[in-house]
């Protein structure tokens, strides 16, 4: 005998209806926000309705929920919405608690098992580059400096990616400050010289620092730059020069690019340079 299928309530059917038709309005309303953040201006209600693809009434009743929820703002004289005060307090939680070395740790790790290289992480920090944290090689080799070590931007891999984000100017300066001391026949210790390296990195997306800090260590960086384009930090990885040979200095550059952009994405950054 088959046995007839169970009818549901109506009180069920309600409730699944509605919470399907929440996440639909939470979708929609995101999806505005999206489009306003991606605006300098603002945008007016025709404008947003087209580009999220709703109708006019249902784009003004999720602004309208927004709205007092302070996540937009209305601008009377120009009819224009725009990002409201509250979506920059939340956007500023995510930046307070986001940890910088916690989230680029995994990569780090799966970067040097892919390279067989130490791996580094490097911050701007009063014109030179700290190192914030190191995942050793297996094996046996120098790296430049340890957790905590500071280095020149000029004569590194890292101190060179993280210079390359900077604009012209700032780059002046800082050479102006810290001098373009040298460390080893190859360092680059005059601005001209350094200014086209610097050209080189943003076309080529990485760094490398060719004996240009000690005799026999070279490294390769690239930058992981923040939601505006500002360096957060570099990655690099560091290796004997009989290692880390010409032969390989595109693989491992498209390695520690990759690592960065991933890294990057996860802080909320961007992918690459402008």
């Amino acid at each position: 005998m088959q046995q007839r299928p169970v009818p549901r309530s109506r009180k069920t059917s309600s409730a699944d209806s509605d919470r399907r038709e929440a996440v639909q309005s939470l979708s929609r309303a995101l999806s505005l926000l999206q489009a306003l953040s991606e605006s300098d201006e603002g945008l007016t209600l025709t404008e947003l309705s087209r580009t999220a693809g709703l109708p006019p009434s249902t784009t003004h009743r999720l602004l309208t929920t927004l709205h007092g929820q302070r996540f937009v703002r209305f601008e009377h004289r120009s009819k224009l919405w725009q990002v409201g005060v509250q979506a920059f307090v939340v956007g500023n939680a995510f930046v307070r608690t986001r940890d910088l070395v916690a989230i680029a740790r995994p990569y780090m790790r799966r970067l040097m098992e892919d390279c067989g290289e130490t791996v580094n992480l490097y911050v701007l920090s009063d014109d030179e580059a700290v190192c914030m944290a190191q995942i050793e090689s297996r094996q046996s080799m120098r790296a430049i400096s340890g957790p905590g070590g500071r280095v020149k931007l000029h004569m590194s891999g890292a101190g060179k990616a993280l210079l390359a984000c900077l604009p012209e100017l700032e780059v002046e300066r800082i050479a102006g400050r810290k001098g373009l001391q040298r460390s080893t026949e190859k360092t680059l210790v005059t601005l001209p010289v350094l200014k086209t390296e610097l050209r080189t990195i943003r076309a080529r997306g990485f760094a490398v620092d060719d004996e240009e800090y000690a005799p026999g260590l070279r490294c390769v960086a690239a930058p992981l730059l923040d939601e505006r384009g500002k360096p957060l930090a570099a990655l690099s990885l560091s290796g004997t020069a009989g290692r880390v040979c010409s032969e390989r200095l595109a693989a491992l550059g498209a390695q520690v690019m990759a690592a960065s952009r991933a890294t990057a994405l996860e802080l909320g950054g961007r992918a690459s340079f402008t």
